[in-house]
């Protein structure tokens, strides 16, 4: 999972991993919440895997924008927004037939238009991170094959 395992972390007496915990998992300013919250909800439809300190990696299956709670299916329970980070993939993992893919959609849709709703649900549906979360420490890099492409 990288530098800690989430689950064995929670209430951990280490200071340097409860300083890493708070750089990960707190103080999200309302921009980065209504950032993640975007990405949440409109990677709904796809099945976005999240991790949570408590319990582990899960399913979203709904969200309430307006107490900033995402319901995760896998525990059948609400968590804060500032609890989770979303599996995302960074545009740099795209192979060779997805970038193929994506092209024919921009090429397709490039005429006048600067914006193109297809793209993003593309890249939605197929789990990039288009947003810059990762960088931001919103979003975790999704390891290979934790989204299977068809």
């Amino acid at each position: 999972m990288g530098k800690f395992d989430i689950l064995s972390f929670y209430g951990h007496e280490n200071e340097e991993l409860q300083k890493e915990y708070k750089r990960m998992f707190c103080n999200m300013t309302q921009e980065e919440k209504q950032l993640l919250l975007k990405v949440l909800c409109g990677g709904l439809p796809y099945s976005v895997i999240c991790t949570d300190l408590r319990h582990g990696d899960s399913k979203i299956t709904e969200i309430d924008i307006e107490s900033d709670l995402v319901y995760c299916f896998d525990f059948d329970e609400y968590v804060e927004i500032e609890n989770i980070k979303p599996y995302l993939r960074p545009m740099s993992s795209m192979t060779s037939d997805e970038k193929f893919e994506y092209d024919e959609l921009q090429h397709f849709y490039t005429h006048g238009l600067d914006f193109n709703v297809d793209e993003v649900d593309w890249l939605l549906a197929h789990h990039f991170d288009y947003r810059g979360l990762i960088e931001k420490g919103l979003a975790i890099e999704a390891p290979d094959g934790m989204y299977k492409t068809e």
